[in-house]
């Protein structure tokens, strides 16, 4: 006998794990998995200091948020278990969103965490606690393929979550259960509601929890104290323009803010950490065609070494809501690339660029990667001369 999450046996024979975090959409699959029969633990990952992250609404992983999950688990009439992460938390997620953005990129925390503490560390707790299975609230759909577990995009676009998930491996795969990847947003309320649980109008979070303010350069400062060197302001082609304060205050794409005078908008388009350069250009020195990934993770039937051979069109993604666009994957001398036809503004290091099956309308994650840089039509210098800082007066205006 198979049951509804594809697991040999009865419901009532089969634990099942939930990741509640407090909010709408793991408690509706806490409450889905108990009225089917299933044996269920909800736990929840204290990650940070919910003293702190309490202080602004829509931070996840909070203090009322555990508070939350709790209630919702007694409702449910479900054990709960709270679990201290934040050691982890902060050395494999916080630490890491620090140095990256001293090195110059743009990282995605979210994709760290999933693969660093919830399918991870979660992962092996569930399995420890006897469970069959991990159920988490995240709007993605696995689906049992001929070669073994599938990735596909949530029936709900508008709240996809595919991206964030494309370093899960084949085998967390085969443990994970994503039970709200079929419906949409209203039907997971309507459903908190008929559970008769008060969290049904909760908003969802917004933040990443760890920086409840929206200031993400005073967590990295805080983090990393004195890490952050000024440094040159320089033009593409070669020109200083100004000081900064240290790179960890721009973004690739950034327009306001610069506080350099020039006849024309220019745009941040290179963070060189190794040199403390700002680099700014016109916007079409933004648009990339060609991006290069580090830590490649493959979910494709076949081996990524038999799948490119020779390319293989697919359908990229750069950001979590940009839009898919037609891509080749390929992998040149040890070196994987992927060309995107319309090309991408403000691409930066750090980001990850995730690629869905070409055919079927791009339903199907088949991985993705970090990017480590990214190439367009637009003529840059690779290496600017570190010049000896002009006198502040030399820039006011």
């Amino acid at each position: 006998m198979v049951n509804s999450l594809h697991l040999p046996g009865r419901p009532s024979e089969t634990r099942v794990v939930v990741a509640m975090s407090g909010g709408v959409d793991s408690s509706v699959v806490a409450g889905l998995l108990k009225r089917d029969g299933y044996d269920v633990v909800g736990i929840t990952l204290q990650l940070y200091d919910h003293g702190e992250a309490a202080a602004k609404k829509g931070a996840c992983c909070a203090g009322q948020d555990i508070m939350d999950a709790r209630r919702v688990a007694a409702a449910l009439d479900i054990p709960h278990y709270v679990l201290d992460y934040e050691h982890k938390f902060e050395q494999a997620v916080m630490g890491a969103f620090a140095d990256s953005y001293l090195s110059g990129e743009t990282p995605v925390p979210c994709v760290a965490c999933n693969q660093n503490i919830k399918f991870r560390d979660l992962l092996e707790t569930a399995e420890g606690l006897g469970a069959a299975a991990l159920a988490t609230g995240h709007y993605v759909k696995s689906v049992p393929g001929e070669y073994g577990w599938e990735l596909h995009r949530a029936a709900d676009k508008e709240r996809d979550q595919s991206y964030f998930l494309f370093n899960t491996t084949p085998e967390q795969l085969a443990f994970l259960r994503f039970p709200l990847g079929g419906m949409p947003k209203d039907e997971t309320r309507a459903l908190a509601r008929e559970f008769g649980l008060d969290i049904a109008g909760k908003s969802d979070s917004q933040d990443i929890c760890f920086v409840p303010t929206g200031r993400y350069t005073q967590v990295i400062e805080r983090l990393r104290p004195g890490a952050a060197e000024s440094g040159n302001i320089v033009h593409v082609d070669g020109g200083v323009l100004g000081r900064h304060t240290g790179i960890i205050n721009y973004t690739i794409g950034q327009r306001r803010g610069l506080g350099i005078a020039a006849a024309e908008p220019l745009y941040v388009v290179k963070l060189d950490a190794a040199r403390h350069q700002v680099v700014v250009g016109p916007r079409e020195a933004l648009l990339a065609h060609t991006v290069v990934l580090r830590d490649l993770n493959w979910l494709g039937d076949e081996p990524f070494e038999t799948a490119v051979a020779g390319a293989l069109e697919v359908l990229a993604r750069i950001r979590s809501t940009g839009p898919l666009q037609p891509a080749t994957l390929l992998c040149e001398s040890g070196t994987v690339l992927v060309e995107l036809a319309d090309g991408e503004e403000g691409v930066s290091p750090g980001q990850a660029c995730v690629f869905y099956a070409a055919t079927g309308g791009g339903e199907r994650l088949l991985g993705g990667g970090w990017i480590k840089s990214a190439q367009g039509a637009f003529g840059t210098k690779d290496a600017f001369p570190v010049e000896a800082p002009l006198p502040a007066e030399a820039f006011l205006v």
